[in-house]
């Protein structure tokens, strides 16, 4: 038996389908699978934000309505108002100098053969956590040259084209015929005359602390037409040991002292002490005094402050470039790889060079990369907190500051609770913009 449907009849209505996901799973399995995520994701996101936002209202006791006062402290308080000009000095080069160092290290080692082995030099910082990070970049900024790698190399520097004094601490001692000339320079007291031998003795420096070429001190031998002398350390030690300006046998001479003769204002002779702090002048010293110039006894070169207030935030954001670097380089480099090589090789037949082919090709064709990277870094620089709080020590930290750190300091040992979460609010405003930001040119990304 046939049935016939006649034409231009309406089918029947069409069984229910069961609601289904994307992937084919009915959704209600798919929301009781999500479930533990989303109670976690309430829990430890949601509920913290919406309890900021709520406590950020109240006084510090939470029991009084605050209005909009906490949020006015952020504006106020001294403290916050250089955190926040903190994080826009973070905001501004960070990233820029790690997205730049990214761009360069993956372009240079690119063609190169141990490119591979670079990177991963580079990228290992990452592994490192922010608290051993600033232990390691508080000892390289340690003030002391003999501690401190960044002071060592600094100094080393320095020392190169400014050779630093062996005797800082030399002075004359009791009778000495030596006096103070001014701006740490010293002075024989009466002219010397030619055929003397003239004694300069000093105390002042420890007898371990002289330098390596120091000989046992020798007396001056007087000559005709000349002015000969000798400069040391008139010290022996051992209570009652020595001769007042009188060189003893178990004292060392200031090797490489400089001596100069002066007359009227001029220096007319000059020469440096030998390693038994002997020295010899020529006539021309007839009549003059003889001065041990002040570049004998300046301090040594102790190198820069780098955790002082005015150097701290820079040296911060040097050692988060040095662990964020190799970060953009890996992302810089995925995205490089993906660059047609025939639009390089066409701007080369075209005449352009490496630079110009760099400026005007590489670099546009990576804008998208270099911006995700650029914008990751934003947000997680707003966030920074391990670094100033490990690196700057205490009397530098408020120079340091930044808002991720005041907010602690706010919350925990300023007791003020209100004014941390106007803090955290606040941060979470500043992130939302450039989150918003990298979302949608994500986006746009995918729609390509």
């Amino acid at each position: 038996m046939t049935s016939v449907t006649a034409a231009g009849s309406s089918p029947g209505p069409a069984a229910p389908k069961s609601r289904k996901s994307v992937t084919g799973t009915r959704r209600t399995v798919a929301v009781l699978f999500l479930l533990p995520a989303l109670v976690l994701l309430g829990a430890l996101v949601v509920y913290p934000i919406g309890y900021s936002l709520i406590r950020s209202f109240y006084d510090q006791s939470g029991d009084s309505f605050a209005g909009f006062d906490n949020y006015q402290a952020l504006f106020t308080d001294d403290g916050i108002r250089t955190a926040l000009k903190n994080n826009i000095i973070w905001v501004v080069f960070a990233p820029t100098v790690a997205t730049a160092l990214g761009l360069i290290f993956a372009v240079l080692t690119e063609r190169v053969r141990w490119g591979t082995a670079f990177k991963l030099v580079v990228f290992m910082p990452m592994a490192i956590s922010m608290l051993a990070a600033g232990i390691i970049f508080r000892l390289v900024y340690d003030q002391d040259p003999d501690k401190g790698v960044a002071n060592a190399v600094w100094v080393g520097v320095h020392d190169t084209f400014a050779e630093s004094s062996a005797f800082p601490k030399a002075h004359p001692g009791r009778q000495s015929p030596l006096e103070p000339a001014g701006g740490g320079a010293f002075v024989t007291r009466e002219p010397v005359r030619a055929g003397e031998a003239v004694v300069l003795p000093l105390v002042g420096v420890a007898p371990d602390l002289m330098p390596d070429g120091a000989k046992k001190a020798a007396p001056g031998r007087p000559e005709d037409g000349k002015i000969t002398g000798t400069t040391w350390q008139d010290f022996t030690r051992g209570k009652g040991v020595g001769k007042l300006n009188g060189v003893d046998a178990a004292e060392l001479g200031y090797a490489g002292m400089k001596i100069e003769a002066v007359k009227d204002g001029e220096v007319v002779a000059s020469t440096t002490a030998a390693g038994d702090g002997t020295f010899s002048l020529p006539a021309a010293a007839d009549g003059a005094q003889l001065r041990l110039p002040a570049d004998n006894f300046k301090e040594p070169y102790n190198g820069l402050n780098w955790l002082g207030p005015s150097l701290v935030t820079p040296a911060i954001i040097g050692s988060y470039v040095w662990m964020w670097a190799g970060f953009a380089m890996v992302l810089i480099a995925a995205g490089l790889a993906g660059v047609p090589r025939e639009l390089l090789e066409a701007a080369r037949v075209d005449g352009a060079t490496e630079w110009q082919v760099f400026r005007r090709v590489t670099v546009p064709l990576l804008a998208p990369v270099l911006a995700v990277v650029a914008v990751t870094l934003m947000i997680n620089v707003l966030k920074v907190f391990d670094l100033v709080f490990i690196i700057a020590p205490g009397s530098s930290q408020d120079d340091a500051n930044v808002l991720a750190l005041e907010l602690y300091r706010k919350g925990f040992a300023s007791d003020q609770p209100g004014i941390a979460s106007a803090i955290a609010v606040f941060l979470l405003l500043l992130v939302i913009p450039v989150m918003w930001f990298n979302v949608r040119r994500l986006r746009r990304e995918v729609r390509r």
